[in-house]
């Protein structure tokens, strides 16, 4: 038996052969393809890197709490010249709305005490961390490896949104059981000294080391020797 064929509608036709209109379903964004879902961080607030705005954090508390982490397993390490990046998709950054450019003397660019002041104890770090080793899927030496802010605290970063927190594996060629010594730390502190000296500004310094610390202090004319 077969169907009868209704006439479409000329407005409905025009719409058709000239812009191809969608059913109601849209395509997903910013998602890693691999069925893990982002860690929400204490404000709550959507993830995005490269060019889009970094998401802002919950800021120094003065209590914190352990954070949860990505399901286990669902974050992937990319790796740039044998140096572990961040999965963008679980750890986009996170800044701290303390600091701003225009906060910058009163908070990471004082003489000292900022960044030992707004840091979580490490019975919050510790068990983040293991938590976040198993997101990560990292079978190595805990102790070789630094449960690291992707944008450091010297830099505005957000202290305990895990949006701002992984465990970054050692360096190649790193030797085991030598505990931690990463390259990425001497980055964070020339971005550090260029933002607080107006080499560069904090928003900028933030995205670049969001989206490839390895090529930030390039990315900015900044000298990385």
């Amino acid at each position: 038996m077969g169907f009868a064929r209704r006439a479409v509608p000329p407005v409905l036709l025009s719409c058709l052969l000239l812009t191809g209109c969608s059913s109601g379903s849209q395509p997903r964004s910013g998602t890693s393809g691999k069925g893990g879902t982002p860690a929400a961080g204490p404000s709550g607030t959507g993830a995005s890197v490269g060019a889009a705005k970094i998401p802002v954090g919950a800021g120094p508390q003065k209590t914190y709490t352990v954070q949860p982490q990505p399901a286990a397993g669902s974050c992937r390490y990319r790796y740039e010249k044998g140096e572990p990046l961040e999965d963008t998709s679980c750890t986009p950054g996170a800044t701290s709305p303390a600091v701003t450019q225009a906060t910058l003397a009163s908070t990471i660019c004082r003489k000292s005490g900022y960044t030992k002041g707004i840091r979580p104890p490490e019975s919050v770090t510790g068990p983040e961390k293991r938590a976040n080793a198993g997101s990560y899927g990292y079978t190595g030496r805990l102790g070789d490896a630094e449960y690291d802010h992707l944008i450091s605290l010297e830099l505005g970063g957000d202290p305990n949104d895990a949006r701002n927190l992984w465990v970054e594996p050692p360096d190649p060629g790193h030797r085991a059981g030598s505990g931690v010594n990463n390259r990425k730390d001497p980055v964070e502190a020339k971005l550090h000294t260029a933002v607080c000296s107006g080499k560069t500004t904090l928003r900028a310094a933030q995205q670049a080391i969001v989206t490839d610390w390895t090529t930030a202090l390039s990315k900015l004319g900044l000298n990385p020797s």
